[in-house]
């Protein structure tokens, strides 16, 4: 069972920045998805950016391509996500999310069994 601990969410204003760790415990396969959503009040959750563990190949929306960047630490067993010119429409709850991986990653929150408890981030304009 994987365990994922986010931190580092908060207020920020338009064009500043923000890094979200999220440490994870308990990996049983030997390759996972990790992977950042974000669900704004009355919206479906979406991916923002996905990363295989076992070659760093990556997946971005189309809305933070080129503004953030997602990266893992496997000594520490952390995954980042640096987020910079923020928006006041990056404003969400974001979440930290695992699935083991097959040579490939998804985006569908669904095929994501495991999942943190999520961090807030809010942009001002």
């Amino acid at each position: 069972q994987v365990q994922l601990v986010e931190s580092g969410g908060g207020s920020v204003q338009a064009g500043g920045s923000l890094r979200l760790s999220c440490a994870a415990s308990g990996y049983t396969y030997s390759s996972y998805c990790m992977a950042w959503f974000r669900q704004a009040p009355g919206k479906e959750r979406e991916a923002v950016a996905v990363i295989l563990d076992s070659d760093g190949s990556t997946i971005y929306s189309d809305s933070v391509k080129g503004r953030f960047t997602i990266s893992q630490d496997n000594a520490k067993n952390t995954l980042y996500l640096q987020m910079n010119s923020l928006k006041p429409e990056d404003t969400a709850i974001y979440y930290c999310a695992a699935r083991a991986a097959w040579g490939y990653c998804v985006t569908r929150p669904y095929d994501y069994p495991f999942w943190g408890q999520g961090t807030q981030v809010t942009v001002s304009s």
